[in-house]
């Protein structure tokens, strides 16, 4: 009802205000940043709360979204002052200091800035326990803000800001032993938390923030007010909610390997699979314990797993992958295990010729969890630094480059977890690798009894 009351107030000026010039020319305009928790692009397409959230404003104005992808923070809002797009949707946290640049949305997220330290390392309780740490932040961001005021009260804090680093990529530096400390937002934290889980939160160093959609200051608000209204409409109606759960909700993301428990489900849970997963491979030419290997790692082989971002069933299947592989419900063992064993087949069949195996298997398996797109950049990557893109080892050294600013910058499909994917692959193989062992002993055994059986009396 307000959209529609503001363009009939443009039509009575006789003049085409920002909501209706948008509605004219079918296109919406927005700045964002690639990221896990803003915009990016998945193994089915783009995804994102962001991407998810516009989308969907979009379609209620029935235009589509083009979204500009900024190179930082500093890059976004210097290009939202220039007017250079119609809103900007990149997680933005409301500041007393951004409101003089830009109208704010009521609030989707309250996130905290958190202080991040590895679990075998020293845990810090207090501002004095940083004296003398090594902390490094994202340069010109608000963690640096506060700690310069906190510095007014502990003159020896110290810290370091880096440019050519992203949120990402500090964690996985605290992670590995390489940094100390450093301070993200919590929605950051909690989307990147199940892929180092021993990443642990020390205290917050702040008051909670509040994230909203930005729109430049003008006199013209009638698109701000179109979109204070959808995002009221968004939590009145429960999506808001759906949405926030869906991108951060308890991941379903596979423990590493734990090869006694492995054993236990290949007695108790595989039993009921084993024939679907050997019929898929007999369809598709691919081993049925590779493709066991990848139901484990997906879901443990539970029929009914569903992750925070959309995928379910027992190969994990998007919706939109579903879709595209005629798979009705990605409940039905049956349909997601011959599904996920047909979408592997065609990734193997995308991949080029020259691509030889066991190469083969394993970057059709990287594409099948991180997506083909972001696999071609990898190799792209790998043939710069003068590797060999058609070998798997050469190119999973490369991959975790994807989640680096300085590389997924250069790409074409922008920003991906990278590392991600290896560790697929690595689980995967070790998987693989157990069951075939176990099923070749089980088929000996079988073998050396018929041969007994079949052996004459003495």
């Amino acid at each position: 009802m307000l959209i529609l009351l503001l363009l009939l107030s443009g039509c009575e000026s006789g003049t085409l205000n920002t909501l209706q010039r948008i509605q004219k020319q079918g296109e919406i305009t927005v700045l964002t940043l690639d990221g896990p928790t803003t915009y990016f692009e998945g193994p089915s397409g783009f995804a994102g709360i962001e991407y998810d959230m516009v989308t969907a404003f979009a379609d209620e104005l029935n235009v589509r979204a083009r979204f500009i992808v900024a190179a930082d923070l500093g890059d976004l809002l210097f290009r939202m002052q220039q007017h250079e797009a119609d809103m900007v949707a990149a997680g933005l946290v409301i500041t007393a200091e951004r409101e003089k640049i830009a109208y704010f949305t009521p609030p989707y997220q309250t996130v905290s800035q958190q202080l991040i330290y590895r679990d075998s390392a020293f845990r810090p309780k207090s501002i004095p326990d940083l004296y003398g740490r090594h902390i490094e932040v994202l340069a010109n961001s608000r963690y640096v803000r506060r700690l310069e005021q906190l510095k007014k009260k502990y003159p020896q804090l110290e810290w370091t800001e880096v440019e050519d680093k992203t949120a990402e990529e500090l964690l996985r530096m605290v992670w590995e032993g390489l940094l100390e400390h450093t301070i993200l937002d919590s929605n950051i934290v909690d989307t990147n938390r199940p892929f180092y889980p021993e990443l642990r939160v020390a205290f917050d160093m702040d008051r909670p923030e509040q994230l909203a959609w930005a729109f430049p200051l003008s006199d013209d608000k009638s698109l701000f007010h179109a979109a204070v209204s959808f995002m009221k409409k968004l939590r009145r109606s429960g999506e808001l909610r759906h949405l926030l759960a869906r991108y951060y909700g308890a991941a379903a993301v596979a423990n590493p390997v734990n090869m006694t428990v492995y054993h236990l489900r290949i007695q108790n849970r595989l039993p009921k699979y084993q024939t679907l997963f050997e019929q898929a491979g007999e369809e598709t030419g691919i081993d049925w314990r590779l493709l066991a290997a990848v139901g484990y790692q997906e879901s443990f082989w539970n029929p009914e797993a569903t992750s925070p971002t959309g995928v379910r069933g027992l190969m994990m299947l998007t919706n939109e992958t579903a879709r595209q592989l005629g798979v009705k419900d990605r409940l039905d063992p049956a349909q997601s295990i011959f599904g996920g064993a047909r979408y592997i087949r065609q990734m193997m069949d995308r991949l080029p010729a020259e691509i030889q195996e066991p190469d083969r298997t394993w970057m059709a398996l990287a594409a099948y969890n991180v997506g083909l797109g972001h696999l071609r950049d990898a190799r792209a990557i790998t043939r710069q630094q003068k590797g060999d893109p058609n070998k798997w080892e050469d190119v999973r050294q490369r991959l975790p480059l994807l989640s680096q600013r300085k590389w997924y910058t250069r790409t074409k499909h922008g920003f991906a977890r990278g590392i991600e994917p290896v560790r697929f692959v690595i689980r995967v193989r070790n998987y693989y690798e157990a069951l075939a062992r176990i099923d070749e002993e089980e088929k000996s055994a079988t073998e050396s009894d018929a041969i007994k059986l079949k052996a004459p009396a003495i």
